[in-house]
This record gives C-alpha cells, sequence and structure tokens, in this order.
C-alpha cells in the first residue's frame, strides 16, 4: 500500500477513536416516518421510525407530486441537456420561477427568482457573485457550511460576527468603509432549531447600506400563514433582501431558489458561475415542485403544518419530562421542526443513537466539526407526517436511554 492510502488510512483512525466518522445507511423505500433502511456495518434491512428527515410537511412521497414529476417526465424527457444558458431552460423552469416570484413579490420589490440544482449551489452562486474584491461579507458564526463555502469562494474580505449578537455586528459595520457589504445568515439554524434575528438583521442592512442575504432552507414551506417561510412569518419588506429557500426540504423534492429584485437576478445570470457552468436540473423536478407550491400554500399545506406545531409541542413537553437531573442532557429552546438535545460528548452521542436504532428509531448523532466541541447532540427532526404515537415512542426511549449514568455513555 502506498503512503498516501497509509496516510488516508490514519486519519479515519484518527476519527474512529474520537467518535467522529461518519458513516451512511441506505434507503430501500419512500422518505416516510416509517423507513426500510440498511444500516452502516449490516446487509439485512430493517423498518425504522425515522426522526432524522427534513421532510417537514411529508411531501416527499406524496402521490400528487410524484404523478406530477411522472407527468414533467413524460412531457419533457428525464435530463435538461444542457445549462439554463444553453438550452437548459425549459418552460417548467421558466413557470417555477415565475411562480416564485409571485410568492416573493409581497416582501421583495420587483422580485424575481432564479432556480438552482441544490441549496449548497444556491448559497456558493450568491456569495462567489455578490461578494466581489470590493465587498466585506458579515458572517454569522454558526452558517451553514454551504454559506462559509460560498464566503470563502468569493473575492471579498470575510468577517464573523458572534451568534444572533446584533449589537456587535451593528458595531462591526460601523467601522466597515467597504462599498459593498452583506451580511449572511441562516433563517432557521440548521442543527439548533432557532430562528436568527432577521427583523433586526434587516435594519442594520438598512442603516448601513448592506445587502441582507439570508438561507430559509428550514424555514420555507414551513414558517408563515403559507409556506412562504421567514419573510412572512416576521412581515419582511426590502430590496435589500436576497433570500434563498431550499426546495428538497419542506417542499418534497428538490433543488433551491434566489428571490431579490430583478437587477440582482439579472446580475447572478450574469456573473453566478455555480448557476452558469451547471447542466440544468431536470425540467421534471422543476414540474413536480409547481405541484409542491399548490400543496404547501393550499388547505392540505396548513393542516400539515398545524400538525406539525402539535408534534413539536407534545415532543417538547414529553422530552423535558425525562431530562436527567444532573442536567448531563438539555433541550434548548427551539420553535421549529429541529429539535436538538445536547448530550455533549461525542461518545455519549453514538451510544443514544445505537439504542434508539436497537429499538428501531433512528435519530441522527451531530458531533464536531459540524458543531462546537462538548456539544455533541441528537437532532430530532420532526414531519407533519409522524403521528402522536411515533412521538410518544420516541420519547419513551430517550427516556430509558438519557437514565444511563453518564460515564457509560461516555
Amino acid at each position: 500500500m502506498s503512503r498516501l492510502l497509509e496516510r488516508l488510512q490514519g486519519e479515519i483512525a484518527a476519527l474512529d477513536a474520537q467518535s467522529l466518522r461518519r458513516r451512511r445507511q441506505i434507503a430501500e423505500t419512500a422518505c416516510a416516518p416509517e423507513q426500510s433502511l440498511t444500516l452502516a456495518g449490516t446487509t439485512a434491512p430493517r423498518t425504522m421510525l425515522g426522526f432524522s428527515s427534513n421532510d417537514y410537511l411529508g411531501l416527499a412521497a406524496h402521490p400528487a407530486l410524484a404523478a406530477a414529476w411522472a407527468e414533467g417526465a413524460a412531457r419533457y424527457g428525464t435530463g435538461s441537456g444542457g445549462s439554463h444558458l444553453i438550452l437548459g431552460h425549459s418552460r417548467a423552469h421558466a413557470q417555477l420561477e415565475e411562480r416564485l416570484a409571485d410568492w416573493m413579490a409581497p416582501f421583495i420589490p420587483e422580485a424575481q427568482s432564479l432556480f438552482f440544482c441544490t441549496g449548497y449551489m444556491a448559497n456558493l452562486a450568491v456569495l462567489s457573485a455578490l461578494g466581489g474584491a470590493e465587498a466585506v461579507i458579515f458572517s454569522e458564526a454558526l452558517n451553514h457550511a454551504s454559506l462559509i463555502d460560498g464566503a470563502r469562494l468569493a473575492k471579498a474580505r470575510v468577517e464573523r460576527y458572534p451568534h444572533c449578537d446584533v449589537a456587535a455586528l451593528d458595531a462591526m459595520l460601523g467601522a466597515c468603509d467597504a462599498p459593498v457589504k452583506l451580511i449572511v445568515s441562516d433563517a432557521v439554524f440548521s442543527m439548533d432549531g432557532h430562528l436568527a434575528p432577521v427583523h433586526q438583521l434587516l435594519a442594520l442592512a438598512e442603516r448601513h447600506d448592506a445587502w441582507l442575504v439570508v438561507d430559509d432552507a428550514h424555514g420555507f414551506g414551513v414558517l408563515g400563514d403559507t409556506g412562504r417561510g421567514v419573510v412572512q412569518a416576521l412581515g419582511l419588506h426590502s430590496e435589500r433582501l436576497v433570500l434563498i429557500g431550499t426546495l428538497g426540504k419542506a417542499a418534497g423534492v428538490s433543488g433551491a431558489f434566489v428571490a431579490a429584485h430583478r437587477t440582482v437576478i439579472d446580475y447572478l445570470v450574469q456573473r453566478a458561475r455555480p448557476y452558469i457552468f451547471t447542466t440544468a436540473a431536470p425540467p421534471a423536478v422543476a414540474h413536480a415542485l409547481l405541484a409542491s407550491l399548490t400543496l404547501i400554500e393550499g388547505e392540505e399545506g396548513a393542516a400539515r403544518r398545524a400538525a406539525l406545531q402539535a408534534r413539536i409541542a407534545q415532543l417538547r413537553e414529553g422530552v423535558k419530562a425525562v431530562l436527567p437531573a444532573d442536567g448531563s442532557a438539555c433541550l434548548p429552546e427551539s420553535p421549529t421542526a429541529i429539535q436538538p438535545l445536547i448530550v455533549g460528548d461525542n461518545a455519549r452521542a453514538m451510544r443514544t443513537m445505537a439504542q434508539l436504532d436497537a429499538r428501531g428509531l433512528r435519530v441522527g448523532a451531530i458531533r464536531p466539526p459540524t458543531v462546537p466541541v462538548g456539544t455533541a447532540r441528537l437532532r430530532i427532526a420532526l414531519s407533519a407526517s409522524h403521528s402522536r404515537a411515533d412521538v410518544a415512542r420516541l420519547v419513551d426511549a430517550l427516556g430509558v436511554a438519557l437514565s444511563q449514568p453518564m460515564q457509560e455513555a461516555a
């Protein structure tokens, strides 16, 4: 074996020793609360009750979306055949962008939208295009990896501001004389579940003549009366808003969009390399997303959001009742589908996950570097498709797992 391979094996072994190695499982059936999974290190599938999916409204296997996807494939074929700028931009893509622009028109003057294959690509595109050499990017301390990588890809100087610290950000912006400033933040923090102070961030953007780039990956479809996300939930309105929304989570399909003033969107079409130099997503994806938006904004979407809120309240009440008295685990405040049960130690997080696995429950253990050292957690993700019995089963299992002494879990 070459020294190059030995070096990589050594690094993987070091991850094992710290309980940091990542492993995949294979989903044998469609995304749903109960799913057939082949877990890492096993060969036989098991039916598991999952609490790890970002399918917050339970739309990923909705028959109407599957039918729309099939209809789109029958109409447009299976592939786009090229980039959006070279014959890959179908009527389905155009209709989806028009629909999303209409959704965001109450919140962004002269709104237009741009469709991307993934949220990761959308974040890379926005920050690398708007963050030129004369810009400074003010990045939230707990931003998602895609925003961090987008800032790295940009030619701008990057300054990291403390988590949700509006006063510190205000001072940093006030001390900056760059001609272009970007405030960049998640709307819902993906490992913590709470909301950024987006209303206050927008006020700072107005005061300091800055863009506000908000990644609403975990809020779109869930927040707001008709699921339009954080902008609707908070009643925001500004031409400074650049909103990124993910369509593979609550929307149940795939892809993402950027919504902004028409001038921003036109600029991205000219300058955003992750948009220009990649093959467009299959038109069938866009066609299915049109059906998803109809569900989200209609009566069924409202009912699913209400069901999700009921499950969130049930879980929080149940978990708080079984938390260890010694404070070795905690459930921070979170009004969203993301409920982080922090256990602190990496090995304990892995042990707890394994205990839940043994009882047929799948909850992801999140460890550094995704979260800070000493804050390893179970990231419990709820869906409108979970029943009261599903959540009760999880709470009971957590009660057993958390009752074990901390030294046994370490």
